[in-house]
């Protein structure tokens, strides 16, 4: 007979040792309150004094620094963005008028001023030109954040009335004769100046520019003949181009036609699509404003330059609304960088 004997074993259990517990434990309170962190770190970041600036944005008055004297194109742009942003913000947009330098004492205005989003400046091509061909420069590219373009004054290539050109080519094929003609200009680096290297560097004309003080004194030379001609914004030469004014309008330097002037041609459809600049006026932050206040600045401004009657009202003057995104802007800004540093290096344009 066989006899089997079975052995009975207890199943095997795993148990956790004390350290194992232990190490359980600390790892799930650890995991606690880091989750309670992170909520609490939340709550915070959602409350916070930043946070809370950016949300109650604008809960007082903002200020748009101009850098040029009242009654110029920047000036009325500024004022019609102003009038715009009021209106979509719910709080006043006032004026501060800082001419000086060359628009260079209310630029150094708007790159000091707290960031923080009560203080902007009303910019033009200067914040470009300015560092490319100044090398006493005061300020740096990266010290101004674009935020928004607010419109532009297309230069409008003028001689006088009694020249005997007729048109842009007849104007164009003379400056390449002989010792060339003199081009009135607002200094160096003004938006005439390059509009005269333009057409040097790019048609073989040899305008010699001619530096005035300003705008006005540039045509009032052009109309008693010291010069041959000139390019002028708009909303200067448009008086002086109408029957029996003392200005012969040649061309636009615009991409499209102006409306206040939908018979002038544009240089492009003249067959120089090379002479191209506007004068423009857009909105820069100092360094450190909130990305979400810019955007905002940015939104009411371009709601502004859609309002029919801030647009009408500009473009009568011979100034064309334009508004946008920053990133927009952001593009026109770089392109123009660009653009008129080749110049400026092509030409040997330095600072007076």
């Amino acid at each position: 007979m066989v006899h089997l004997s079975f052995v009975y074993k207890e199943p095997q259990v795993q148990r956790f040792n004390s350290k194992r517990r232990s190490a359980i434990a600390q790892s799930a309170a650890g995991f606690t309150l880091a989750a309670l962190s992170m909520v609490g770190a939340s709550a915070w970041a959602q409350t916070s004094p930043a946070n809370n600036a950016v949300s109650t944005w604008p809960n007082k008055p903002i200020r748009f620094i101009v850098p040029f004297a009242s009654g110029g194109a920047n000036d009325l742009l500024a004022r019609a963005a102003a009038e715009g942003a009021t209106k979509a913000l719910g709080q006043p947009v006032v004026i501060d008028n800082k001419p000086g330098a060359g628009g260079t004492l209310g630029t150094m205005l708007g790159i000091k001023s707290a960031p923080d989003g009560y203080t902007f400046l009303i910019s033009a091509a200067g914040v470009i030109s300015n560092t490319i061909i100044k090398k006493s420069s005061p300020y740096k590219d990266n010290e101004l954040v674009p935020v928004v373009m607010i419109g532009l004054a297309p230069s409008i290539i003028v001689t006088s009335a009694k020249s005997k050109h007729q048109n842009l080519k007849d104007f164009i094929e003379n400056a390449k004769q002989g010792q060339g003609a003199h081009f009135a200009t607002a200094g160096t680096g003004s938006t005439p100046h390059f509009v005269a290297e333009m057409m040097n560097m790019k048609y073989g004309t040899k305008f010699i520019p001619v530096p005035y003080k300003s705008g006005s004194e540039s045509s009032t030379a052009v109309m008693g003949g010291q010069v041959e001609g000139t390019s002028e914004a708009s909303i200067v030469s448009l008086p002086h181009i109408q029957p029996g004014g003392k200005f012969k309008a040649l061309a636009t330097t615009w991409t499209k036609r102006m409306s206040a002037a939908p018979d002038l041609p544009t240089t492009a459809e003249l067959g120089y699509p090379e002479v191209q600049i506007a004068h423009w006026a857009g909105v820069h932050a100092p360094v450190g404003v909130p990305p979400e206040i810019m955007d905002k600045m940015a939104a009411a401004v371009d709601a502004a330059m859609k309002n029919p009657a801030i647009a009408e009202r500009l473009k009568g003057m011979g100034i064309e609304p334009v508004g946008g995104t920053r990133a927009s802007f952001n593009d026109f800004v770089n392109a123009e960088r660009i653009k008129l540093a080749a110049i400026v290096r092509a030409s040997g344009m330095k600072e007076d």
